[in-house]
């Protein structure tokens, strides 16, 4: 069963971006064969002037699937604020995923902007998706300035590591058993996916890793089932790691030669 995100309780854990794929064909047949849930989505993608991303729009919208508008390249407050309120005028949903980058080369999160744009934000009735990093404190700011969902990197932005910190992602997990938590950022192989999974998180939201394939819907269906798999997984209440060896095949009633 999964969690419910701003009481929307999605069908499955992948959420896919939309940006450069090679075609809006091949978008479209990514998502179709990923089963992905929500759709990230930029406001450059879209003019509210000329209407010149209207077909875009509209094909985002025959996806069937929950659109996740995002600040993504802003940086600083006033900057993703009023591109938070913009995309909420032309996507019409409450819902934004929270983006304020402090640093260039790994595109960081400026945590202290995005605490600050977060209460904003929530406090006019927005329902915020912020991109952070793992650290326990700034988690607990976000969520006491109105999150219910945390969105903690896995890797920097388009980098395909997978998880860095599994120490940090674990205590982030234990310590907020409750929050809604995504993977957003960082995975490049499915193995990433249904390690994200398999720890407990709720969804993983990722886009370079598909998109960038030599057959983008062929990794996003790839990415459909190991989302799937890593989930089955941690409902099944994994074996512990241990030090030793333990025989699989029990050794009462073997033969004995003499």
């Amino acid at each position: 069963m999964m969690r419910k995100f701003y009481g929307t309780e999605l069908s499955n854990g992948l959420m896919l971006g939309t940006a450069q794929y090679p075609s809006p064909a091949i978008l479209a047949d990514a998502f179709e064969r990923s089963g992905a849930a929500v759709a990230t989505v930029s406001l450059r993608r879209e003019s509210g002037k000329d209407k010149a991303g209207q077909d875009f729009w509209e094909m985002i919208q025959r996806l069937g699937v929950r659109v996740l508008p995002n600040t993504a390249g802003c940086h600083t407050v006033k900057e993703a604020v009023t591109t938070a309120h913009m995309a909420r005028e032309i996507f019409g949903t409450k819902w934004i995923k929270l983006e304020v980058i402090g640093e260039e080369d790994l595109l960081h999160p400026d945590v202290f902007g995005l605490v600050e744009a977060a209460r904003i934000l929530s406090e006019d009735g927005f329902e915020v998706f912020p991109y952070c990093t793992e650290d326990l404190v700034v988690a607990d700011r976000l969520l006491n300035v109105g999150c219910e969902v945390l969105m903690p990197w896995g890797a920097p932005i388009g980098s395909g590591q997978g998880l860095n910190n599994l120490f940090g992602l674990r205590a982030l997990r234990a310590h907020f058993s409750d929050v809604p938590l995504v993977i957003d950022a960082g995975l490049g192989l499915p193995s990433h996916a249904a390690q994200a999974m398999e720890l407990g998180f709720d969804a993983v939201l990722l886009n370079t890793a598909v998109a960038k394939a030599g057959s983008p819907a062929l990794m996003a269906e790839a990415f459909g089932l190991a989302v799937k798999a890593g989930q089955m997984a941690a409902l099944a209440d994994p074996m512990e790691k241990r030090d030793m060896a333990a025989p699989s095949t029990p050794v009462i009633g073997k033969a004995f030669l003499t």
